[in-house]
Order: C-alpha cells, then sequence, then structure tokens
C-alpha cells in the first residue's frame, strides 16, 4: 500500500490545505493528515477542534485519515507505515526551509519528501494570514471551508 503523511498544525485548515491533501489522495492509497501536537506553542483552537474540523472537511475523501502526533515527524511516519512525506510550498521561501527538513527527514529516516506546489489561487494564503483577516472582520468565505470560517467568526468575536 502506498501511504503518505501531510503534516501540518492546520491552526486552522485552509483551502490551500485541503488543495494538496485532495491531490495527495489522487496519488496514495491512502494519506494520513498528521495534526502537530506543539506543547510550545498555544493554537487558536485545541488539537481536537482542529482534527474534527478536519475530519469533517475531508469526509468525502475515503483514503483520508486524521491523526495527531508529538515528537519527531519520522517517528510518526514509521508508527503509521508512511515512508513519504507531503508538503505543499507556496513560494522560494517555502522551499528553502523545507528542503533542509526534508534531508534531516531522508536520514534519519528514509522518509521521502514529495513537493507539490500550490495552486496559484491559494500561493499567499496561510493559516496566520487568515486568523489575522478573520480577527478584524474581514471576509475569509474564499479562503477556508464554510465550518472552519464559522468557527473562526465564533472564536474571534467578541461577546
Amino acid at each position: 500500500m502506498r501511504r503518505a503523511v501531510c503534516p501540518g498544525s492546520f491552526d486552522p485548515v485552509t483551502n490551500g490545505h485541503l488543495d494538496i491533501i485532495g491531490r495527495a489522495s489522487r496519488l496514495f492509497d491512502e494519506v494520513i493528515v498528521g495534526v502537530l501536537v506543539n506543547q510550545a506553542k498555544s493554537g487558536l483552537f485545541t488539537v481536537e477542534e482542529r482534527i474534527d474540523m478536519l475530519r469533517e472537511v475531508t469526509a468525502s475523501y475515503d483514503n483520508v485519515r486524521v491523526e495527531s502526533f508529538r515528537g519527531l515527524l519520522v517517528d510518526f511516519c514509521r508508527a503509521q507505515q508512511a515512508s513519504v512525506l507531503i508538503k505543499g510550498l507556496r513560494a522560494v521561501s517555502d522551499f528553502d526551509y523545507e528542503l533542509q527538513m526534508a534531508q534531516m527527514n531522508i536520514g534519519l529516516a528514509g522518509v521521502e519528501t514529495l513537493f507539490m506546489p500550490t495552486n496559484p489561487l491559494y500561493s499567499f494564503l496561510s493559516s496566520s494570514l487568515v486568523k489575522d483577516v478573520a480577527k478584524w472582520g474581514g471576509d475569509i468565505s474564499a479562503h477556508v471551508p464554510d465550518v472552519v470560517g464559522e468557527a473562526l467568526r465564533a472564536r474571534l468575536t467578541p461577546d
């Protein structure tokens, strides 16, 4: 079975993330979306909330599942019996960082990294930017699934 991991913090998941996940699901028998548990950072959404949103927005893909992980990504890949990582690249600046990570991952555990160029519609999109726009009441409907937009409004709108 050809199995790949698509890792990230997904705080929150964007249409750019979903584009990469969907494209990866056509290339692999199974795609595991790995939600990083980073105790050093407090996200806008809890890991459980991010997993719930991801499961909802990827439900139409029969070969995608969502799991959380902590620690080294290569250890998660080993536990999932996945030998490939999928990483979306928006710009050259992403490549500089991701190439270093890819070289470390192959050196540590023989895990290959497949870089997928982001759809130009999403080349500027990041979770941080979406959160910032939503915080100030901007329209993010074209950038996130409806369930994510609703969750952002609920979380960021003052009572």
